[in-house]
């Protein structure tokens, strides 16, 4: 197993109270992480910097007192890093996988975490809410799925002015350029691409924001039923037009 590096510098003022509690996390990433392959044993000379340091600066993004869902959380990136700089937030981390969520379990034991950070093995949407039966504020998801279906998948779990937070690669602008239009019909309004880290990482975060706002009676929805009923009318006047000439 290769050894995890030492914290950067910037770590300590990225973390504040909770840097220490953010060593713990990297040597249960570097140790029982990797031996349950929920860490690439390459990761680990780069786990602040790739991970948790690229995790933690999305709060500039997060409201106080926010509820956050991590979606499809894994080893609980970015949820637990988020949890660890902002004590204000309530933080849900939603994942499908037993073994990773037995995982998390004994992350937020071993951290301390209980009461402010729950985990909950399901799938968006099908999870839609909190334990408490309230939707929530944020809903942050690292790499998880083309951005139309991320989309679609988050839309049952926010408020109307709710916001996605989806951490994004260096293709973000030209996978925002094929997906804003269905975003668009789904009811996500602010659609931006932001910088989080900036002055601090000597990489920042890049992160795809958008606010969702409940469709407009009568505003298209864009889901794969409506795409599907499009089609058949579009095929009904087809034959229509065929049989009448």
């Amino acid at each position: 197993m290769l050894p995890v590096s030492g914290p950067p510098a910037i770590a300590r003022g990225v973390f504040g109270d909770g840097f220490d509690l953010a060593c713990v996390y990297a040597d249960l990433l570097a140790t029982v992480g990797v031996d349950r392959g929920l860490i690439g044993p390459r990761e680990t000379d780069r786990l602040w910097d790739r991970h948790l340091l690229n995790s933690a600066v999305v709060e500039e993004t997060v409201g106080p007192a926010a509820t956050v869902v991590d979606v499809g959380s894994g080893a609980g990136l970015p949820g637990i890093p988020l949890a660890l700089v902002r004590p204000d937030l309530r933080v849900t981390l939603l994942e499908p996988m037993q073994r990773r969520c037995v995982f998390l379990h004994e992350v937020v034991a071993r951290l301390g975490l209980e009461g402010r950070v729950t985990v909950i093995r399901g799938r968006a949407p099908d999870i839609a809410t909190t334990v408490e039966g309230h939707k929530f504020d944020v809903a942050v998801a690292r790499a998880l799925a083309p951005l139309e279906r991320l989309g679609a998948m988050l839309v049952p779990m926010l408020e109307p002015g709710g916001v996605m937070l989806a951490l994004r690669g260096a293709r973000v602008v030209e996978e925002l350029s094929v997906a804003r239009g269905e975003l668009d019909a789904q009811g996500w309004r602010e659609v931006d691409v932001v910088k989080c880290g900036v002055g601090r990482l000597s990489e920042p975060t890049t992160v795809l924001r958008a606010v969702y706002t409940a469709s407009e009676p009568g505003r298209r929805q864009g889901s794969g039923k409506t795409r599907e009923a499009r089609r058949g009318r579009e095929a009904q006047r087809a034959r229509g037009h065929s049989r009448s000439t």
